[in-house]
């Protein structure tokens, strides 16, 4: 848990609650922050598996998942490939037309171009390449005066894409099966803040949402989890434009360590399919592997 990527609040806060869980599971539970000594922490504890909480870069992109290979100690979550494929928004969308799943028009620029001028028409949407959590996403509306003014600690490159209107819907998949849909209620769009401050959206769960879109999140996501190569729990998130009918759902990306914090989707989904957050927990831990 924690570890040095812009989203170790949030990962130190999944760590705390997977961790209080897992014990009342009847597990013996070791909390770690992860740190440039994890290797040899590791080697020290010598744990039967290890519950990955960690969240953007490092945690999820496939770094801690190579060094939990070369250390033979099975984890949760997704392996090498699949966490790598999945935090890299770009190259996950090209699988994801690959396999025929719905996704927006993007492309890399460097941030000195996106900040001198519009690389694309607006309405469009500014965010590093690899972080999750809605770290460093601008929007550019239609009406808007000129480019983004990126800050200094956005990437030297950076992803450019259509704006995708509509309600935000997210389905979390566990093994081969997807759970539900979620319907994310917000005053405005579901930054960082909406996703963990208590209070900053409203989850309708099972979305009600008519049952061609229902049953499309649910086979998109299946099939977004089984095309990057994902194990365990993703979660799929995704932008429906009610006015278009079926034609107004895409696909926003994969989460391969979906939040595990009080205002989670993913254990919030578990819950309504009947699991409560410890059984959650103690699945994703059985299911931990190597090779795979």
């Amino acid at each position: 848990m924690g570890g040095p990527s812009a989203e170790r609040e949030v990962s130190l806060s999944t760590g705390r609650e997977c961790a209080d869980a897992l014990r009342g599971e009847g597990y013996q539970v070791t909390e770690l922050d992860a740190g440039t000594d994890l290797p040899v922490r590791l080697g020290d504890l010598k744990p039967d598996v290890v519950f990955n909480a960690l969240h953007g870069r490092w945690g999820e992109d496939g770094c801690v998942q190579g060094l939990l290979e070369w250390l033979r100690i099975p984890y949760t979550h997704s392996g090498v490939l699949a966490s790598a494929l999945a935090m890299d928004k770009q190259r996950s969308k090209t699988v994801f037309r690959t396999h025929g799943l719905p996704v927006v028009e993007s492309l890399l620029a460097p941030k000195a171009d996106v900040m001198a001028d519009h690389v694309m028409t607006p309405p469009y949407v500014v965010k590093p390449n690899n972080e999750g959590s809605s770290v460093g996403v601008y929007i550019v509306q239609e009406a808007a005066n000129g480019p983004p003014q990126l800050e200094d600690i956005m990437p030297t490159e950076v992803m450019v894409e259509t704006y995708a209107p509509g309600r935000e819907l997210t389905t979390t998949v566990m093994g081969d099966k997807a759970l539900t849909v979620t319907d994310i209620i917000t005053d405005g769009w579901y930054d960082y803040h909406a996703k963990y401050a208590p209070g900053g959206s409203r989850h309708e769960v099972p979305a009600n949402i008519p049952s061609q879109i229902f049953d499309a999140c649910m086979d998109m996501a299946v099939t977004a989890h089984n095309a990057l190569g994902c194990r365990g729990v993703s979660r799929t998130d995704f932008r429906w434009d009610e006015t278009r009918g079926l034609d107004g759902l895409i696909i926003l990306e994969t989460n391969t360590q979906p939040g595990m914090t009080p205002t989670s989707l993913s254990p919030e989904q578990a819950q309504v399919c009947g699991m409560s957050f410890g059984q959650f927990c103690a699945w994703i831990v059985e299911d931990a592997s190597c090779d795979r």
